[in-house]
Parts: C-alpha cells; sequence; structure tokens
C-alpha cells in the first residue's frame, strides 16, 4: 500500500514522543513491503533538534507554509491508498478537511494524546488539530488509549470505528546491552517536563534519593524549569539521543515510569516509554492506573509502589538478581505483544478489513 502521513514530527525525538512512536510504525510498514510519505511542518523547535532528519524508510516532506505544501499533498492523496492524519499536528484541521475531501480508499486519525483530544472534544467540541464535526467521517480512529475511551468516540461522537494502535518498539533498537558505565545507577527516570507528572517524580524518585544519599540516580529529558530543585545524588541529562536508550535502560537497577494525569484518568495508556523500557529488560517501577495490568502483570513484570517507602524498599531490599527476574519478565511479555512488527500488522489488518467492509457495502448498495 501506498501510505500518507501527516505527522507532529518523525526527524526530531526532542519533548515529544511522538517521533519514536512515528519511526517504529513506519519502519516496519516499511519492512512488509509498503511505501510511506511523510508530512512534517517545519517546526523551529524540531528544526534546532533533528535526531533523524532523513528517515531511510520514508519519505519525509518538511514545508513551511500548508498552503506551499497543498498542490504536493493532493499529488500524493490521489494515489494513497491509505491516509492517516496525526494528534498535534500543526495543520490538522485543514489536512483532515483534505484527507476527507479526497478520493483515498481509508481515511484515519492516529490519536498519540487520545485522553487530551477526548477531553477538549467534550468540554469545547474541538481541538486545535480536530474537530467534532471530522469524526463520523472519518474510517478509522486509531488510538493510544484503549478500554471504555473507545466506546465513547464511536456512541457518543459518532466515530464509525474506534480501535486501539498502542505505541510500539524496535527489537533490534530496544534490547538488552551490557551496561554503560555514564548511566549506571540505582533509579532512573527518561521523559520531558510536564507539570502533572513532576509531583510524582519528586515522590518516586526525588524523595528517595534524599533518603539514600550515597545511592545514584539519573533524570533525563528536556524542559525542566531551573526551579525545580533536584537532589545532589540526581544527574541531569538535558537530551538523550534515541540510539543511547537501550544503553540507558540497561544500566540502571530500576526505572521509573510516570503518566501523564489525562492518561491516568483514561486508563489503558501505556506510554511509548513502558515498552521501550521493558523491550531492555528494565525493572520498571511506575505509577498506576486501570488497565495498566493488561500490559503488564504487577508484582511479576512491574513494579506498583504506593509511595517513596516502597521504591526505597525496592531499591534496598531487592538484589539484583530479582529485579533482573522481573524486567526479563517484562521483556518477554512486550516482544510477544508489543513490537513494532506486530503493530504493523495490526495496522494492516484494520486497514484490510475496512477496505473490504467498503467494497461489500459499494456491491450492496
Amino acid at each position: 500500500m501506498k501510505i500518507t502521513i501527516f505527522g507532529l514530527s518523525i526527524t526530531s525525538s526532542w519533548g515529544n514522543g511522538h517521533a519514536t512512536t512515528f519511526r517504529a510504525l513506519c519502519n516496519a510498514l516499511h519492512n512488509r513491503g509498503h511505501r510511506i510519505v511523510f508530512f512534517e511542518r517545519n517546526v523551529e523547535w524540531y528544526q534546532n533538534n533533528r535526531d533523524l532528519p532523513h528517515p531511510p524508510y520514508c519519505d519525509t516532506r518538511i514545508f513551511e507554509s500548508w498552503q506551499e505544501i497543498l498542490p504536493s499533498v493532493r499529488a500524493e492523496l490521489k494515489d494513497s491508498d491509505v491516509a492517516v492524519v496525526g494528534s498535534y499536528f500543526p495543520d490538522g484541521i485543514a489536512a483532515l478537511d483534505e484527507v476527507l475531501d479526497s478520493n483515498v480508499p481509508v481515511k484515519a486519525f492516529y490519536d498519540i494524546d487520545t485522553p487530551i483530544t477526548v477531553a477538549a472534544l467534550r468540554e469545547q467540541g474541538k481541538t486545535d488539530y480536530l474537530l467534532k464535526r471530522h469524526l463520523p467521517e472519518l474510517d478509522i480512529y486509531f488510538s493510544f488509549t484503549g478500554g471504555p475511551t473507545l466506546q465513547e468516540l464511536m456512541v457518543k461522537f459518532g466515530t464509525p470505528l474506534a480501535v486501539p494502535l498502542y505505541c510500539s518498539f524496535d527489537p533490534h533498537k530496544y534490547r538488552e546491552l551490557p551496561p554503560n558505565p555514564e548511566f549506571v545507577c540505582d533509579l532512573s527516570y527518561m521523559g520531558t517536563y510536564a507539570a502533572d507528572r513532576q509531583p510524582k517524580i519528586e515522590e518516586l524518585l526525588c524523595v528517595p534519593a534524599r533518603k539514600l544519599p550515597q545511592r545514584k540516580f539519573i533524570v533525563a529529558g528536556p524542559q525542566y524549569p531551573d526551579a525545580v530543585e533536584w537532589p545532589a545524588n540526581v544527574e541531569r541529562i538535558i537530551h538523550l539521543n534515541p540510539r543511547h536508550h537501550a544503553e540507558f535502560y540497561c544500566s540502571s537497577r530500576l526505572t521509573l515510569n510516570v503518566t501523564r494525569r489525562d492518561m491516568v484518568m483514561a486508563g489503558y495508556s501505556p506510554s511509548v516509554r513502558l515498552f521501550e523500557a521493558a523491550a531492555c529488560a528494565a525493572s520498571i517501577v511506575s505509577d498506576n492506573w486501570p488497565g495498566l495490568d493488561t500490559f503488564l502483570v504487577p508484582g511479576k513484570e512491574i513494579l506498583l509502589p504506593v509511595g517513596s517507602d516502597d521504591v526505597e524498599r525496592y531499591i534496598t531490599g531487592y538484589d539484583d538478581a530479582e529485579l533482573k527476574k522481573i524486567g526479563r519478565a517484562a521483556q518477554q511479555r512486550v516482544l510477544a505483544a508489543h513490537t513494532s512488527a506486530v503493530r504493523a500488522h495490526e495496522f494492516e489488518q484494520i486497514v484490510e478489513a475496512t477496505m473490504k467492509r467498503d467494497k461489500e457495502t459499494n456491491v450492496t448498495a
């Protein structure tokens, strides 16, 4: 198939989780014989921080303005089998209007921020990248969130088909590696700053760090305010290139996963970092949310602390063999269900079923 995608970014992973998600999916789809065209607006932040300027598995079109790229968009849509507009695409509304007005057989929206999108649709009937009126016209609403939210999208908002297309990882890039001395520590966290995540980072990382001054902790990620007071034994890494992510996870005795409030409230919203860390056999300490136990088994494949005392107990009370057993159990789980190849196959199955349904409908009509 020819698949045309309009996404926030595939060239820069700085300050967003979209890039690694698109990279994994597009690479896997390319490996399965599909051709991908990816449109990305030349936003200054990503322009200045491109860690993959020329993805080898898709034809990337960087553009300055929608009007400038519109002729190219229309030309690509003419022979596309599938068109996908992603959440937070800067010209999302215009792109959706163009896609829905085209003759592309399968028209889809890929929401990497479903709880945030749905909350805005409930309150305002729109977002900056999707309007309520678009939903009934879509063929497929691919969602990062499963569970009850999918039913709400179909029943309340009239989306014909809402299905989960969770994030995934490339097992060639995210795998168990020898520890890198630069990243060796007792507990690590990787993620962009978010105000609603910071209290949990304080509780589950900073408080244990203060109680255990001889232990080492690392926080990697951009955009943290200068006002954040880190304990002396917390090392900061402003940005970690994705090529070092696996080494990072493999070098921590424990790694922390913290989820944004909207994702917690919706449930069934695993982050890409959760699967990537598990793929590296990292022993994950995570906040809890509805549906988490459908992805990883608490106590066996992931550790779910109630507070800082539990994290301190994991660090001081569990030996390396116990932690590695938990990490490898998680690794086996995600290798079976959450690789990019699995996700690309799921994408294909849903698209093919939609094409078949539409063909049968047209014959009946």
